[in-house]
């Protein structure tokens, strides 16, 4: 029998998932564009959850550029979360005290209408540092972590118009995660490569399809070098940039699919050790 879905009425557009109060049941944090908060529910271990906990943030300007990811950023072993806040021009960070709870929220400037985030160790000195896409000031952020749920300034690189999505992955094999973002208003991806001491190169620019709204990583022919996929919200695409090992990309293959596409991500997921690709469509409800 299919589980009821879980209702939530207040405008969601990002969630996360993660055992918040070490009960290895999983957990789930939402971010929506209407409270200016987000919500976390903690799993039972059943596929139900209890009622969410409420915790501000600060301000969504935009119902489409509010993100949320999970890590631990101040090396307890508990989990934290960041927000996007595409209305403040910052990043609220909330450390989790490990029963499902989270302190108040601390937030970090960003650059213009942040759009996108994600986490990983940029410097190689095993804390997780914060890298961030915003759309108005066409760059990403990077904040580095001190390990002790704090972040340094932001830096920022430019990269095309409207970043929509960033993504992370070792593109050129020397251990060293590296960047792609989608910008949509550019019709590219930009791929930063990591030096590994938390800087990055210029970006190289590759073209996809029409309005790119979000992108993700895989290695897609088993070749084990990381490939691009993206997700062409205008034309209705996807596009695929096989990666050569070396930080450099071929020329987009693109794959007519869906309508409006809005979010893509990977997985194998018919067992074959092949990995798949699944879109959310907005127009076609699929």
């Amino acid at each position: 029998m299919a589980q009821k879905p879980v209702e939530y009425k207040y405008g969601p557009r990002s969630v996360a998932i993660g055992d918040f109060d070490n009960n290895t049941a999983l957990d789930m944090v939402i971010a929506n564009h209407i409270m200016n908060k987000i919500a976390v529910y903690l799993g039972r271990g059943d596929g139900t959850f209890k009622d969410p906990t409420m915790y501000s943030t600060g301000s969504y300007s935009s119902p489409y550029m509010v993100t949320v990811a999970v890590g631990d950023f101040n090396n307890d072993t508990r989990l934290d979360i960041v927000v996007t806040n595409s209305g403040s021009a910052d990043v609220s960070v909330l450390l989790g005290d490990g029963n499902g709870s989270f302190a108040t929220a601390t937030n970090y400037s960003v650059g213009s209408s942040p759009s996108s985030v994600v986490v990983g160790d940029f410097n190689n000195d095993t804390r997780l540092d914060i890298i961030v896409a915003n759309w108005d000031s066409n760059d990403v952020s990077v904040l580095l972590g001190y390990g002790n749920g704090s972040f340094a300034t932001a830096t920022n690189y430019s990269v095309g118009y409207s970043p929509s999505s960033v993504a992370v992955g070792d593109f050129n094999n020397d251990t060293r995660l590296d960047i792609v973002v989608a910008s949509s208003g550019g019709n590219a991806v930009s791929v930063l490569l990591g030096y590994g001491n938390g800087s990055f190169a210029k970006e190289t620019r590759y073209s996809v399809g029409s309005y790119p709204l979000s992108v993700a990583v895989g290695d897609f022919n088993n070749d084990t070098r990381l490939d691009i996929v993206v997700a062409n919200s205008g034309d209705w695409s996807v596009s695929v940039l096989v990666g050569y090992g070396n930080g450099l990309f071929a020329r987009q293959t693109r794959y007519s699919i869906g309508s409006y596409l809005q979010s893509i991500a990977v997985g194998d997921f018919n067992n074959d050790t092949r990995l798949d690709v699944v879109v959310a469509n907005s127009d076609s409800n699929a």
